[in-house]
């Protein structure tokens, strides 16, 4: 197993020398006319931008996406975020005993405990076709890579296992929900919620970096996700099709608006809530994460986070859990 500090616990002005593995990788063109790679570096803590400016013709053609790389540098700031500047850089070798597995962030809660939750969901639903539905596409290979699939590249729940982790999460909010509003169908909502993004098992790839497959960029992981259902359905003698297009209608209007990708709008008292608890999972879990990446760099306010249009405010207590 690999043993380095991690990147989460440098600073700027500190000097590096560390096993990471590429999450992205270009070769640019500077303002003289020299090419330089602009890549993105990470450990299981933290992704940062780096560059190495000088004998590029010594790397470029072993590196790419997916290559770990042992690198000597400093940390810099650029545009008020911390970035690499890489002095010396080689891809690892075997005999460096690393993988790509070391370098993949994971979920903080256990996975057998988030399992065991979502058998425990699974039995809950009552309703004989829904609990049918479930069972039939959250079992085999399909369930193992729900469990393991990361929820999204890079915004929130970035990390392995964090499907399983940020489904679990909004069934305890639709099931709230469905404590103050009986007249909720808790059953399809619930399967909603277990169902809404199972597409990203398809749409994502985690084996060396999170990225896009190319059914992910062609089809979504709301198409692919609602696909599954029409085909679970079918094969599932006299199921109903108001229950299937109501189910299929979560699916489809979970990210709210069509301009944030769904297909179409919510349009029932199940759909309105799932989309609801599916924005409070997301966002939280986001900005809880940078505050988190940059609580240990000195300031009181996060970088400027373009998915949330701000900056985060980090408040003493976040910063004292540092210190302590």
């Amino acid at each position: 197993m690999l043993k380095q500090k991690e990147l989460i616990d440098f600073s700027i002005g500190d000097e590096i020398t560390l096993f990471l593995i590429v999450s992205k990788f270009e070769i640019k063109t500077s303002k003289t006319g020299s090419s330089y790679l602009n890549l993105e570096l990470r450990d299981k803590s933290a992704v940062l931008p780096a560059k190495v400016w000088d004998r590029i013709d010594n790397i470029k053609d072993a590196v790419r996406e997916g290559t770990i790389v042992k690198i000597a540098g400093k940390i810099e700031e650029f545009n008020g975020a911390p970035q690499i500047k890489i002095d010396k850089i080689r891809a690892a070798k075997d005999n460096d005993d690393v993988r790509p597995d070391d370098f993949l962030p994971r979920s903080k809660r256990p996975l057998d405990v988030m399992a065991n939750e979502l058998n425990q969901v699974a039995d809950s639903i009552t309703n004989m076709y829904l609990n049918k539905l479930i069972k039939s596409i959250l079992t085999g290979e399909s369930l193992e890579k729900f469990c393991r699939t990361p929820a999204g590249k890079a915004w929130h729940h970035a990390y392995v296992h964090g499907l399983l982790e940020h489904t679990l999460e909004i069934v305890k909010i639709c099931d709230l929900m469905c404590t103050f509003h009986p007249e909720i169908n808790r059953d399809l909502l619930v399967s909603g919620a277990l169902l809404h993004d199972f597409g990203k098992t398809e749409e994502l790839t985690y084996d060396s970096v999170f990225d896009y497959s190319d059914k992910g960029k062609l089809i979504g992981h709301i198409m692919i996700g609602a696909f599954e259902v029409e085909k679970a359905a079918s094969a599932i003698p006299d199921f109903p099709d108001n229950l299937k297009n109501q189910l299929v209608h979560l699916i489809l209007s979970h990210q709210g608006k069509l301009e944030f990708g769904s297909p179409v709008e919510p349009k029932t008292l199940e759909a309105i809530v799932l989309y609801q608890a599916d924005e409070l999972s997301a966002k939280t879990n986001a900005y809880r994460s940078a505050i988190e990446a940059d609580k240990n760099k000195g300031g009181s306010w996060t970088r400027f986070l373009p998915l949330a249009n701000t900056a985060l405010y980090i408040s003493n207590e976040e910063s004292k859990k540092t210190t302590n």
